[in-house]
């Protein structure tokens, strides 16, 4: 297939920058639902990861883009019922909240769930063998309202580690892969699960169900906003795409007109785009990212964007570990060019930054006061007074002249 466009690598950049929503920060309190509900829209996703090294990751994409916003706006929008509730949760990416308006495009994945396509082998094999059980956690869940999987245990012996769920855990978790329970909210971390007519809008709920190349094409489209310019692997990470259902809804998009094809330089693959993409001149923001932000989580477009390998770290044995247990990218001015590792140290109210690895270009004076703005706005979003240099590198003194400078002022 013969590329429409061409762009250099500068350009790419710049376009997948802007299309992820680094458009420059908002002053503080400023930070109202709407904006919010406007960023999720945009990115279409927000991952949900359970380490709470620094704060829980589906908040961190919203401070790295617009900067200080109370998370209860977060929790409102995912977890409250009424208007204010504007988002769900279902396997987007990963386990991931995504706006009610996606919402009827998800619904295919729920019917194949239900057919035990698309999902672990374990999950089919207990909604093939277990429909007893299943329909038993069906019908405590329509009887008593939301209920979380530890209040239906019926298991006596000990909980093992890692996912050792009970009966009930594993039939609530296949009902909701199925699309018949729903998040209603959470209790700390743990899932609150109701049927879906008592939490998504009537409105959307009654919405036609879509066929499966026409949802599967309205992701695609999704992710090429999302994504300013992407390849076909790109495109179909961004969603969790099977590589027919993405080639197939590649095809129609380009031979109808909703999507360009286009040769990025250095990129080996053909890559694609909306039409007539708004390349801005620079992008100037400086952002601490989340290792679940959207921008980077396919590590392959990273390091074609950015000239960056990324790796967590988290289940690394400590001793094999490069760069540190929860390391958090810095973007700076276009570029990938720091790797921190950050601990919220809640109960001495301090953040501490363990390392901060400068990349080959390294931090000038003005990226090195960027990082330091960036670490007092983080630390003062999450309620931390203090923040701690641990870090032995020569960046660590440079780091702290620039704390001390943003101290003083």
């Amino acid at each position: 297939m013969p590329a429409q466009l061409s762009l250099s690598l500068k350009q790419a950049r710049r376009l997948a920058l802007a299309a992820q929503g680094f458009s420059g920060r908002q002053p503080p309190g400023t930070i109202k639902p709407a904006q919010l509900n406007r960023l999720i829209e945009r990115l279409g996703i927000l991952q949900i990861d359970s380490v709470n090294a620094l704060v829980r990751s589906h908040y961190l994409p919203l401070f790295s883009r617009l900067g200080h916003y109370s998370a209860e706006l977060l929790d409102q929008a995912a977890w409250s019922s009424g208007r204010r509730r504007t988002l769900f949760e279902y396997w987007g990416h990963e386990a991931s909240l995504l706006p009610l308006s996606m919402y009827p495009l998800m619904r295919w994945r729920m019917q194949q769930a239900a057919q035990g396509n698309g999902i672990y082998q374990q999950q089919a094999r207990f909604g093939r063998e277990q429909q007893d059980t299943i329909r038993r956690v069906l019908s405590s869940v329509e009887e008593l309202g939301a209920l979380g999987a530890g209040s239906l245990s019926t298991r006596q012996e000990r909980a093992g580690p890692w996912w050792d769920w009970s009966a009930e855990k594993h039939a609530l978790e296949w009902l909701f892969a199925a699309g018949e329970v729903t998040v209603a909210g959470r209790r700390g971390f743990e899932r609150l699960y109701d049927l879906p007519e008592r939490v998504i809008p009537e409105s959307i709920l009654q919405q036609p169900l879509l066929g499966e190349a026409e949802a599967q094409r309205g992701l695609l489209l999704h992710a090429a906003g999302a994504l300013g310019v992407a390849t076909e692997k790109d495109l179909r990470d961004y969603f969790r795409l099977s590589l027919t259902e993405c080639r197939n809804g590649l095809a129609e998009l380009v031979e109808n007109g909703q999507l360009l094809t286009c040769e990025v330089q250095g990129w080996k693959s053909l890559a694609y785009c909306l039409p007539d993409p708004k390349v801005p001149r620079k992008v100037e923001a400086s952002a601490l990212l989340s290792p679940f932000d959207s921008l980077i989580w396919e590590r392959s477009r990273t390091e074609r964007l950015f000239d960056f390998r990324y790796r967590l770290e988290i289940y690394t044995p400590p001793d094999k570990r490069v760069y540190g247990y929860y390391v958090l990218p810095f973007l700076h001015h276009e570029r990938i060019a720091a790797r921190v590792d950050l601990r919220a140290e809640r109960a001495l109210g301090r953040l501490a930054v363990h390392a901060v690895h400068e990349e080959e270009s390294g931090l000038d004076d003005g990226g090195m006061m960027a990082l330091a703005v960036n670490l007092r706005q983080m630390a003062d979003w999450l309620g931390l007074e203090q923040i701690q240099l641990n870090c032995p590198r020569a960046s660590a003194a440079r780091l702290r002249v620039a704390l001390t400078q943003i101290d003083s002022d």
